[in-house]
């Protein structure tokens, strides 16, 4: 069975002052889906808030939670560090975006079918390799044909529309779950955020191939 998930990167937030947040390990990567907890959801924000904020050149002292989010809502492009994680449950293989990866791209992985590679990071470098109707990822490799020690993970290709459609449905489900948390903290910029982080990581914006089946 392959569960494939959009992940972000989780932030450091010892020192975190603006809003609670959940207490988990920085530089992991967390699961996002309307599953989450309003603790888990601040931290998914407290990354996007203070990794978009750093290109700004804007010097603007930040002050409280709603200068941390307008930060967010200006930044030209929404960076996430992150992408989509793949678990093949019957190998416990599982591959990891690299370094560098970013959840705002994940709607390359629809050119697959079309011979392309998506971007996958680097350090670890997950490489994927194209033969026939099957795709084969191993968690680590770059580009060097052979490099790749273990199994990998086989998606047919016929298949990604609808394993992407599911991700959609997560990411969906956490859309829904920054509206309810900028409703409670935030409420004079929830639709915008809402709607800014929709745009930036291209949530619902409809994808090819949908059907009704979601069964990895």
């Amino acid at each position: 069975m392959l569960i494939v998930n959009a992940v972000l990167e989780t932030p450091d937030t010892a020192d975190f002052p603006f809003w609670p947040v959940a207490e988990l390990p920085p530089y992991r990567f967390m699961a996002l889906s309307g599953r989450m907890s309003p603790l888990q959801v601040g931290t998914a924000l407290a990354m996007l808030a203070d990794y978009n904020s750093r290109t700004s050149d804007d010097d603007r002292p930040m002050m409280d939670a709603g200068d941390m989010i307008r930060r967010l809502l200006e930044t030209e492009t929404v960076i996430a560090p992150g992408g989509l994680r793949v678990h093949d449950t019957r190998t416990n293989v599982a591959i990891n975006p690299g370094c560098c990866c970013g959840l705002e791209d994940w709607r390359e992985w629809l050119d697959i079918a079309d011979g392309e590679s998506p971007w996958l990071g680097h350090d670890p470098s997950p490489r994927l390799e194209q033969a026939d109707d099957v795709v084969r990822l191993w968690p680590d490799g770059g580009d060097t044909q052979g490099a790749s020690a273990g199994p990998p993970i086989e998606i047919v290709v016929g298949d990604l529309p609808r394993i992407l459609h599911t991700v959609q449905e997560g990411l969906n489900g956490f859309l829904s779950l920054i509206t309810q948390w900028a409703t409670a903290h935030i409420p004079t910029l929830a639709v915008d955020l809402t709607a800014r982080l929709d745009e930036g990581l291209a949530i619902s914006a409809p994808l090819p191939g949908a059907d009704d089946q979601h069964v990895l």
